[in-house]
């Protein structure tokens, strides 16, 4: 039989999403998001929530000494828009930076590379409030938010993900309704979802990638 190997430089990880593990929804001026409205709203068959999750907003120091315990030298983790930006736009929300801040050079104390997505479904509420998805008007306080983030981490992240599975977030949540925000819009609001976070990726990456150094 051949013998396969991997390459030396092969990683080996995990991902999640923010709000799928962090819980903490309510603490250190984090904002409201479209899954929290989604969750209040009875939209869950069981009724759970993401308050607590994981609890990893308080026990990301152990996640991360578990990852290392597994043998992974890389995580792929999402930031929360509204723990930076709890309005969407404007005041930035200081503790929300220390939180990733933190995370990050835990990741890199324990050997595990951090790859940072910066879009994983959890939409600022006050931006749905004003179309999220549905308009342009959500471009230019992505473009904020991702400036933000970049001038706090990318000295120590160099990979970085725009969005995750913008087509479930236009199909589930602008479509059938299935997925927060849970508007039903049929196939033309899915198309705006879609024309939307894919013209946000593409106008903004450029000026994006000159923020992260080399």
């Amino acid at each position: 039989m051949a013998l396969f190997t991997f390459p030396k430089d092969f990683l080996w990880g995990a991902s999640t999403a923010a709000y799928q593990i962090e819980g903490a929804i309510h603490e250190d001026g984090r904002g409201p998001c479209v899954w929290d409205t989604f969750t209040e709203a009875g939209r869950i068959q069981d009724g759970s929530s993401a308050a607590v999750a994981c609890d990893h907003y308080h026990r990301w120091a152990e996640d991360t000494a578990l990852m290392k315990d597994a043998g992974f030298n890389a995580y792929r983790f999402s930031i929360a828009w509204p723990r930076i930006l709890p309005s969407g736009t404007g005041a930035v929300n200081a503790a929300g930076l220390d939180f990733y801040d933190r995370l990050v050079d835990g990741l890199l104390a324990d050997g595990i590379r951090p790859m940072a997505c910066l879009y994983h479904w959890d939409l600022p509420q006050p931006l749905e409030d004003r179309g999220g998805w549905q308009g342009r008007e959500v471009v230019g306080p992505f473009a904020d938010y991702a400036r933000i983030v970049a001038a706090r981490l990318a000295d120590r992240v160099k990979d970085w993900m725009m969005l995750n599975e913008p087509n479930v977030v236009a199909t589930h949540g602008y479509g059938t309704g299935e997925h927060a925000p849970g508007h039903k819009l049929g196939e033309t609001g899915i198309l705006r979802a879609l024309h939307h976070q894919i013209w946000r990726k593409g106008r903004r990456s450029a000026p994006y990638r000159r923020s992260i150094p080399a």
